[in-house]
This record gives C-alpha cells, structure tokens and sequence, in this order.
C-alpha cells in the first residue's frame, strides 16, 4: 500500500486506522488498542500494527482522538521539590529522560511540571484535573497532600517510591532501598570497618526511612552497637552532605566508614573528610546511593548502591498506562546491585 490514497477528486489522502487494520491483518479494535497503549494484544499483533503503521505513515489524530475518547494523551512528570534540585540532583534527570523515552515507545508527550511550593502545587493541579491522563509523581514527602489530591480527583499516578501513608491506594515503583542499604553496610563491615556512620535522607521520605532502617539492622546483624552518635540527617545535595560530615566528625572522631543516603551527599562527604586530611578509603571509606553520575565525577569514584534507572522508569510508564487503561493500582519493587569503586 502507498503511504497516501487518492480520494474521489483526485488528491491523496492521508492513512487511517482502517488502512493499518489493513495492512496488518487485524481489526480496527486492535488497531485501536495499540494505540491506546497495546493492553491486551499479543506480541505477534503488536509487532503487525507498528510495521503497518511504519509502512503506510499513520499518524494519529490527536485533537480528534482527544474529542472521541476523552483522553489527552499526555502524560505529566510531577516533581515536588524546589526547581534547583531539578538541575542539582542527576537522578531526577536520568529518571525524566528514561521516562520519556518509554512513553514515546507509544507516541506520548511527556510534560515535565515542578511543584516546590504550595502555590506551585494549586496551579499545576489545575492542570493536571483535565489535561492529561495520568502523572508520574517523584520525590513524594510525608504529609504532601499531592498524591491524595490526585487520587481524589480520580487522576492516574504512578508514584516513584513508595508514597508514606497511602497504602494501596497509589501505584508505585521503587528500588529496594532497606536491602540496598544492608548490602552496603554489610560491605563496609566486611572490609575490617567497625565505626560506620550513616548520612540519611530526608526522614519523610520512602527512601530516607528504608536506607536508615536497613543501616541499623545490618549493625545488630553484624554485631555492632546502633550508636546514635553516628547517624546524621541529611536532605540529598551536596552542602547537604558536607555539613553532615563535619557533624560526624565533630560528634565521632574515630569513624571508619560512612555509608551516604544518595552520591550527591556522598560528595559533599568526601569534601569535608578531605579538608579534614582524612584519606578515603584509608581512613574512612564511603559509600553512596544511586549510582548516578555523581558516582564516576567523584573523587575517588564512589562504591555505590545501584538503583535500576531505566528499569524504574519503564515500570512506572508501563503501570501507568495500564491503569489509564482501566487496571487497579500496582506495587513493584525492583532489586539494587552493589557496584564496587575506589571509595570503599
């Protein structure tokens, strides 16, 4: 089939669905649901309609879609925390550039939306309710009403992280941060290390809460004393992280190991142990979180937890899409991987 037809006046005109039904050998509702987000057709299908769709040039009609199935299909990237730890933090980015190139895997705009603030927070929810058919909620804290707002006004989200005190009723994708965390200090210990601290997250966060439960659990596995001397909040970036090390320091003195709730902070870490003249791993070893690219910039490289960035990012998409296709909300937790540099 040519990518055009004519019509009865002569000009071509352009493919429809009916043309991909065609060509690939399926009905129009399969057609129709690949386009939708490809819930509840085969691989065999699937791979018929997008060859169709490559070979005639459809293309989707979304302002008449939109009309039909009252759907905008688009998709919004929420992100409640300050625009500067937008551009601070790496893995906000690496999640925002996995979650886009999964939803253009299905033709999806991907809208990237900032609520830092409470006035921030009113306007997009505005939006949202009404102009687009779901969220991908990051960096959620204890007691932001956002999630619930969403939920309530009946909107699809998928949360990165388990949203604290929802329950079941929000979907969400997350790494294992308690076993995460009880690999690295596991690690630490069994490299000779007994004084090893910890620089949290936030605490109203999911992963703030899990990295520091696993931290105090894998100390009374390994037989060591939970020392509340050695447990220092933290919030994330990188000051976050050189202020807690000077407060370690001050507080603990003979600390030989520091395990950092994110790279960023672990940055900071290392600067203050730096200008304290410790060496790293010598006198101190440090292990971090995420494996961003704060990880490989670090000097030294940094022994990390890796958190499985484009896996989370295709969950998330694809949870997301199967509950704007009518699914209940699903949990899924994804496993992290020690990853051994020069830091520790």
């Amino acid at each position: 089939m040519s990518r055009t037809e004519q019509n009865g006046a002569g000009r071509r005109r352009p493919p429809t669905i009916h043309d991909v039904a065609r060509e690939a050998g399926v009905s129009r509702g399969t057609v129709s649901r690949v386009l939708n987000g490809g819930h509840n057709v085969s691989p065999a299908a699937l791979e018929a309609v997008q060859s169709a769709i490559r070979r005639t040039g459809y293309t989707v009609n979304r302002h008449a879609r939109s009309l039909i199935t009252g759907r905008s299909d688009s998709v919004t990237f929420l992100l409640t925390e300050p625009q500067e730890r937008f551009f601070e933090d790496p893995n906000f980015n690496v999640l925002l550039r996995g979650c886009t190139a999964a939803l253009a895997a299905h033709d999806i705009p991907l809208l990237l939306m900032i609520a830092g603030t409470e006035a921030e927070r009113r306007r997009n929810m505005r939006y949202i309710a009404g102009h687009v058919d779901g969220v991908l909620l990051v960096s959620s804290h204890s007691g932001d009403p956002v999630a619930a707002q969403l939920h309530e006004a009946g909107v699809p989200l998928v949360a990165c992280g388990k949203p604290l005190g929802q329950g079941s009723r929000v979907s969400y994708v997350a790494a294992d941060d308690r076993n995460g965390a009880r690999d690295m200090v596991r690690f630490l210990h069994g490299s000779g290390r007994r004084r090893i601290a910890t620089v949290t997250g936030p605490l109203d966060t999911p992963g703030g809460v899990d990295r520091l439960a696993g931290y105090r659990e894998t100390l009374t596995e390994c037989g060591l004393p939970v020392d509340e001397a050695l447990i220092v909040p933290g919030d994330y970036s990188r000051a976050g992280g050189e202020a807690a090390a000077a407060l370690l320091l001050e507080r603990a003195p003979d600390v030989d190991a520091v395990f950092v709730a994110s790279d960023l902070m672990a940055q900071g870490v290392l600067s203050t142990l730096e200008r304290a003249g410790r060496r790293v791993p010598q006198d101190v070893a440090v292990g971090g979180f995420d494996d961003s690219p704060a990880a490989l910039s670090a000097r030294p490289e940094l022994t990390t937890v890796r958190q499985p960035w484009d896996r989370i990012s295709a969950e998330m998409v694809r949870v997301l899409l199967a509950q704007i296709g009518g699914e209940d909300p699903a949990a899924v937790i994804l496993p992290t991987e020690l990853v051994r540099r020069d830091s520790a």
